[in-house]
């Protein structure tokens, strides 16, 4: 099982991250034994050998290569991954260790300028000639009988970037915690997914980089902040935090628009695994969606509940079935392809939060003209009528943003990703808290939910954020799902906000499978920040990158209007 907990335990500072790195991948690795440990060798356990290459790739560049193969087999099937973390190296000798035993041979490559590979490091855009190059090879060696590709996060990102054009040999693909909608990874109506990209890029940047994280974050101009505090221009991060719409040239050509077309071409069967609380679901789902239909009909897909580390991080209840940890899926995936040689069936899973369960899905997305619009009060209550028409205010200052605890889309922080307790309603003054009635039948969502408010501002560019909870009935209120917009993003094409106008924004949460229980209550609360999970809008209009300074903005939400809702998809079973 991928490590929960140390992914980052100081939030704030860079120095001793190697350190850090080194101690989780350790731990990584003994949990990765431990999984094995709970999946039995069935038949003969094989001794192996371990040989190394340096592999060259088209341009002539030589990569580092290790090759596990079991002994007394003149061929056998064979498992490949793809890394840039060569931190984690004792877990891909686990990996090729225990795949050996058990009569499979397992290939890592390190990808280039990483580790002891030659080349310049550039994250993404080498993957696709270089795993090209290198899958390649390995379908010309005799002794490979079949191939499978897996691999997470960004070791999945390796696997999409070949996953159209894979040779002869290879009969599937299990990519986890990923998706190729790279936008989607990126930005939410705008706002940057700080706590994602700026802090893999601290950690990713090619060199020591040795600064504070939360202020790095908070820099302005932030255009500056690799110069300024990294050591470096990125000229990769600029690209990132300057393309802010999905219509932007560097989405819609080069690597990222052949990256998002990739799925839409793959002929062999993949098995996609991702969680509510991981910071790639969106781009997970948007890929899975992507596939053809004649693909899908040979793929699997399970929806977890977990964070981007495999670990639990729901403060609820007592989980028994997560299923989290990628090993039993691994052999479960590939003996059915590469040793069975049999064609999967369609299979879509995913874990039902608060019932601690998994059920089959037969389509995804959800299927579900099933909804409940909950209107926002002028009481601060949630009622399924509008009431009173009224307003209410809230002043937010970007230079005191609200914390994100309980999130979907962190990774440096992810010690905040999940469901967790929540604090008390309106508890900063910029928070207001809506809350309904006890419930008195179980609520089964199942899809996206929406949150549509009517408001108005003194300035020219803003954020409006929304996080749903369930709060039990003694009193306890956990995080379901949460969003942001901003105003230019909801806006038409090219319309510019004219401050004190009345405006429909939308908060798009993720989907999520949730049964609310009868006896709890429902708790939205609004406001206009969500850091370091997305960047602090400045109150100023253009992209965010650019403004030099913040200023404060004070908000008004109308209630008791037809237009003020949250919308709750609801399953079929609930006939509302």
């Amino acid at each position: 099982m991928r490590e929960k907990e140390k992914i980052m335990t100081d939030q704030k500072k860079g120095t001793g991250m190697m350190e850090e790195m080194e101690e989780r991948a350790r731990q990584e690795a003994e949990g990765i034994r431990a999984e094995f440990d709970a999946c039995p060798v069935e038949g003969i356990v094989h001794p192996y050998t371990v040989e190394e290459h340096f592999l060259p790739m088209a341009d002539g560049v030589r990569l580092y290569t290790v090759v596990y193969k079991p002994a007394g087999l003149e061929s056998f099937p064979v498992l490949m991954q793809r890394s840039c973390y060569p931190a984690q190296m004792e877990t891909y000798r686990v990996y090729g260790e225990e795949f050996a035993k058990r009569g499979y041979g397992y290939v890592l490559q390190v990808c280039r300028g990483t580790g002891r590979s030659e080349g310049e490091w550039e994250p993404n855009v080498n993957e696709r000639q270089d795993g090209i190059a290198a899958l390649t090879w390995l379908n010309g060696q005799e002794w490979a009988e079949s191939i499978g590709y897996f691999g997470a996060s960004y070791l999945a990102l390796t696997g999409w970037a070949i996953a159209d054009v894979v040779p002869d040999k290879v009969k599937g693909m299990m990519l986890t915690v990923y998706g190729t909608d790279r936008f989607k990874s990126a930005y939410e109506k705008r706002l940057f997914r700080h706590d994602v990209l700026t802090g893999w890029s601290m950690t990713n940047a090619g060199h020591p980089v040795d600064a504070d994280y939360l202020e790095s974050c908070k820099y302005k101009p932030h255009a500056k902040v690799d110069e300024a505090m990294w050591g470096g221009r990125l000229a990769w991060y600029q690209e990132w935090i300057h393309a802010v719409k999905r219509s932007d040239d560097y989405w819609q050509q080069g690597w990222w628009k052949e990256l998002a077309e990739i799925p839409a071409k793959v002929k062999v069967p993949v098995y996609i695994v991702d969680a509510w609380y991981d910071h790639h679901f969106g781009s997970a789902m948007n890929t899975y969606i992507s596939l053809k239909e004649e693909t899908k009909n040979h793929s699997w897909m399970d929806i977890g509940c977990w964070n981007h580390m495999s670990a639990n991080c729901i403060e609820w209840g007592d989980q028994k079935n997560l299923e989290n940890g990628d090993v039993k899926r691994i052999l479960e995936w590939f003996n059915l392809l590469l040793k069975k040689k049999e064609m999967p069936n369609k299979r879509i899973r995913s874990y039902v939060m608060r019932e601690d369960r998994w059920q089959n899905l037969d389509t995804w997305p959800l299927d579900t003209d099933n909804s409940r619009k909950y209107y926002l009060g002028s009481d601060r209550d949630l009622r399924e009528k509008p009431g009173t028409a009224g307003e209410i205010t809230f002043e937010y200052d970007p230079e005191n943003p609200c914390p994100s605890h309980g999130a979907e889309s962190v990774l440096t922080t992810i010690t905040e990703a999940g469901s967790l307790l929540q604090q008390e309603p309106d508890y900063r003054p910029d928070i207001v808290s809506f809350i309904s009635g006890p419930l008195t039948e179980r609520l089964p969502v199942m899809g996206q939910v929406k949150v549509h408010l009517k408001v108005r501002t003194d300035v020219e560019d803003t954020a409006f954020s929304a996080k749903l909870c369930e709060v039990f009935p003694d009193g306890r209120a956990f995080n379901i799902r949460s969003g942001i917009t901003t105003i230019a993003a909801d806006l038409p094409e090219g319309a510019e906000y004219h401050p004190g106008d009345l405006v429909d924004v939308c908060v798009d949460f993720w989907d999520i499978v949730w049964t609310i229980q009868p006896g709890s209550r429902l708790r939205l609360d609004i406001s206009s920040s969500d850091f370091p999970q997305y960047a602090a809008h400045s109150n100023y209009a253009g992209i965010w990158a650019d403004q030099d300074k913040n200023r404060i903005a004070h908000q008004v939400i109308c209630t008791g209007d037809e237009r003020c809702y949250m919308e709750l998809p609801l399953a079929a079973e609930c006939r509302c």
